[in-house]
């Protein structure tokens, strides 16, 4: 790597975290105001007189999950429903439904947040269906994830309560004043840098060459700024934000990579200024901020240091790259999708170096808290805070306690249960593909295209992406088959709706307690050593969990080559 491009990766890594810097207090402070506040605008009265809700009347936390459930339920039907009904919409650019299964297997990766695609985006649908169901369900699926993370601050925060919130409240709220306006900008400035935003469907022309060749349009932008804000994935089009249409240059690239990142990183302010402590927040933030360098650099690395010919002459592993981003606008791109839940990919991870295409998997497998989804992200690094109060509890002989809040039985075992979910259903998912005669031959013929232990990774790589509602891929798997379109969709129910069960639980037990008065055992968790053992142990718990099945896989392909 020359001098030139060192100062590039440099002066872009000091840019974005410039802008995140900017960002975390006032977006932050305004997050925190928005579920804290008392006064309702006028539309959010109004959606409340529509739906039916008593703004004022707060749930428990069973109230509070049958309403995300009903809800989540509700908007797979609806999606289901119109992608079925295509040819009746209008702008539907004379595309047939999808089949009943690839419709269900999407109705449920847009409403967990996933946004996994076995379909080409440009020639399956139509624009009714892309913005009326796919793009809302950006909006909303990113709601109830921020909604479900606030629940569980308040159930820190509030003493002696049988009562965590209102979702209602928490969806509208985070929907109006949140990821609404902000994604209205969003869109606005992807506009000025060459994003499309049209209703013209296919225009015909020929190419220098005298080829005939269809150009794809459509409301892009809209989807896009969404996408990446909400954290969703999921492109417009088949290459997602590889595509000149949706990230046309080096500055949108980065643009883009901060919008997956803004609100996830500024998330940690607004739990310490619930929980009316800001150091709890800057403790979450600089463990997040530390797994995220270091995987970003683990994976810049193994990419510029591929081994073969062509990868030395190009200055590192180019394929599957666009030249326009290089390595590390690729790498930096894959890194933040990964260790979100976003999933948009703008260069292909399945041709990544085995290592490479490794670190994707692994950031997928810490469960994506660093910073994580939106929402989903900051209830992940509570429940791992948990079990690190837990286990330093244990090393000091103390009853463990975090933010006044006694870590007993009950709660220990529901942060459990929240951490065996994802390993349980991709290992069962991975082993399945594999182990069941009948799966296996119809996997290795149908979906497989690379065999070996390369076709391993490929299938890890589905369910790992769906089980944590992440949607990016190892592009060498066909995954638009029978198994894959079930298989993938029940995990990425229980992916998203079983850990929420637990969140829920675990902040009503919290949200009953009294404060309990800090002692001199009392562990501090708002010092360096306390995030020292936060980040060891959601390393050391996936790395205990998934070891072994990287050993088949990109490990046994890295060692090989």
């Amino acid at each position: 790597m020359d001098g030139g491009s060192i100062w590039s990766i440099v002066l872009t890594g000091l840019t974005l975290v410039v802008a995140l810097g900017l960002a975390y207090r006032p977006l932050g402070d305004h997050i925190a105001r928005i579920y804290t506040g008392e006064r309702d605008l006028a539309v959010e009265r109004g959606t409340y007189r529509l739906i039916g809700v008593d703004a004022r009347s707060a749930q428990t936390w069973q109230a509070y999950l049958r309403s995300v459930l009903l809800f989540s339920f509700v908007s797979v039907v609806f999606v289901y429903a119109l992608m079925r009904l295509q040819p009746l919409l209008p702008f539907a650019l004379g595309l047939e439904a999808p089949s009943e299964a690839l419709s269900f297997n999407t109705a449920v990766s847009f409403v967990t947040n996933t946004n996994w695609q076995s379909y080409s985006g440009e020639t399956t649908l139509g624009y009714t269906v892309q913005f009326a169901a796919l793009t809302v369900q950006n909006f909303v699926s990113a709601a109830v994830g921020i909604a479900i993370a606030i629940a569980l601050v308040r159930g820190f925060a509030y003493r002696r309560s049988g009562v965590i919130g209102n979702f209602w409240v928490d969806l509208v709220r985070g929907t109006y004043r949140l990821l609404l306006p902000f994604s209205i900008v969003a869109a606005l400035v992807l506009l000025a840098g060459g994003v499309i935003q049209n209703l013209n469907g296919f225009t015909d022309a020929t190419t220098l060459a005298g080829a005939a060749q269809s150009i794809p349009g459509g409301p892009v932008a809209s989807q896009e700024a969404i996408k990446l804000l909400g954290t969703n994935g999921g492109g417009f089009f088949n290459v997602n934000s590889a595509h000149p249409f949706e990230n046309p240059t080096p500055w949108t690239n980065l643009f883009e990579i901060f919008l997956m990142l803004v609100i996830p990183f500024s998330l940690p302010r607004a739990f310490g200024r619930i929980v009316g402590d800001d150091r709890q927040g800057y403790t979450i933030l600089g463990v997040m901020a530390a797994i995220f360098v270091a995987s970003t650099a683990l994976l810049t690395w193994a990419e510029t240091v591929g081994a073969g010919t062509a990868p030395g002459l190009a200055g590192g592993a180019m394929e599957g790259k666009e030249v326009r981003f290089g390595i590390f606008g690729s790498t930096l791109f894959g890194s933040t999708s990964t260790l979100t839940s976003t999933g948009a990919v703008n260069s292909m991870h399945d041709s990544y170096t085995a290592l490479g295409g490794m670190m994707p998997m692994i950031n997928m497998m810490l469960g994506e808290v660093a910073p994580g989804g939106v929402g989903s992200g900051l209830y992940g690094m509570l429940i791992l805070a948990v079990i690190a109060v837990f286990v330093g509890g244990l090393l000091i002989g103390r009853t463990p306690e975090y933010l006044g809040k006694k870590i007993g039985p009950r709660e220990i075992k529901l942060a459990s249960l929240y951490i065996l979910v994802t390993p349980t259903l991709v290992l069962a998912g991975t082993a399945l593909s594999f182990g069941v005669p009948a799966i296996r031959s119809d996997v290795e013929t149908t979906s497989i295209w690379n065999p070996g232990v390369h076709g391993l990774s490929e299938v890890l790589y589905a369910f790992t992406s769906a089980a944590n509602n992440n949607g990016s891929a190892f592009a060498g798997l066909t995954a638009n088959t029978p198994w894959f379109t079930t298989a993938l969709g029940v995990a990425m129910l229980l992916g998203r709706f079983l850990p929420i069960v637990f969140v829920l639980a675990l902040a009503g037990a919290l949200a009953a307690q009294d404060a309990v008065p800090a002692t001199v055992g009392t562990l501090p968790t708002h010092r360096p050593q306390f995030a020292g053992l936060l980040a060891g142990v959601a390393v050391i718990v996936t790395a205990l969990t998934y070891f072994p099945v990287l050993t088949l896989g990109p490990l046994a392909e890295g060692l090989t080559r």
